[in-house]
């Protein structure tokens, strides 16, 4: 098969220069191009075939890092304050900056999708309410140093999402007349709790047990009378509410009813 030349030389006598310029470019615009390969990025699917992958602009990853850095500058502000019996007035603000900022990049807690997260054994590493020096922050409670001789050890939370119960726990050393040693004890601060609304939770008290640990563990379980509603102090009602205000699968973040700033990871 003949060759097409589409660039005839030399052009026939009967065209004009400006006939020819004309005839030439437009057969250029004409002529097929050069294919150009575009890029494509392939994934393969469930049933071997390849398809494009979807597009991701990589600001998950980014989210993940910030709140990691977030959460590690938290941990860090709260650190060596002895869970906040030891913070002062500067602590106390940095802590709660720094949660702000945890509390900001997490969003809006929805427990009503999410209740399954609270599950678990949690570990209080920081509470704003322990600066009053008391075992109950602003709430009534034995103060600590001062009228009993009483060394505050770790606080859990131990929260069951089908039972609904919820246990404060709180192991406590009580001084004791010399050469004898500290008496070890755990009390649990035995509640239920039920949802209110998207992020907040009531929990209603129910019992105080306490057992003693150490050397003297062998010793039953006792439980501690209740105080009768008639000389129960107007602000002890025995219930309390909480907004939890960052959750993930190791880090909580509350805010209490009088606002109490917590701060809890997984045990």
């Amino acid at each position: 098969m003949a060759s097409l030349n589409l660039l005839p030389h030399p052009p026939p006598s009967s065209f004009s220069s400006s006939s020819f310029h004309r005839l030439r470019c437009n057969t250029l615009l004409l002529a097929p191009k050069p294919f150009q390969r575009r890029p494509s990025f392939l994934v393969k699917s469930a049933v071997g075939v390849a398809e494009p992958a979807a597009y991701s602009s990589g600001y998950a990853g980014d989210t993940s890092d910030s709140i990691s850095s977030l959460k590690l500058n938290l941990l860090s502000a709260v650190s060596g304050l002895n869970r906040g019996l030891a913070a002062s007035e500067d602590d106390l603000r940095k802590a709660d900056g720094a949660a702000k900022e945890l509390e900001a990049a997490g969003g809006l807690v929805d427990l009503s999708v999410g209740l399954d997260k609270l599950q678990g054994r949690w570990k209080l590493i920081y509470s704003s309410a322990f600066s009053s020096r008391t075992l109950g922050g602003s709430r009534p409670g034995p103060p600590i140093g001062r009228l009993l001789p009483i060394t505050l050890g770790q606080v859990f939370q131990r929260i069951d999402i089908l039972s609904k119960d919820f246990d404060n726990i709180v192991e406590l050393q009580l001084g004791a007349p010399w050469p004898l040693p500290p008496l070890e004890v755990t009390a649990t601060l035995a509640h239920k709790f039920e949802l209110i609304g998207s992020s907040k939770v009531k929990i209603v008290f129910e019992k105080t047990t306490v057992k003693t640990t150490g050397n003297l563990q062998q010793v039953p379980q006792l439980e501690v009378p209740r105080i009768p509603d008639a000389l129960r102090p107007s602000s002890n009602t025995g219930s309390g509410e909480f907004e939890v205000t960052y959750l993930d699968s190791d880090t909580r973040i509350t805010r209490g009813d009088r606002g109490e700033l917590r701060v809890f990871v997984i045990s």
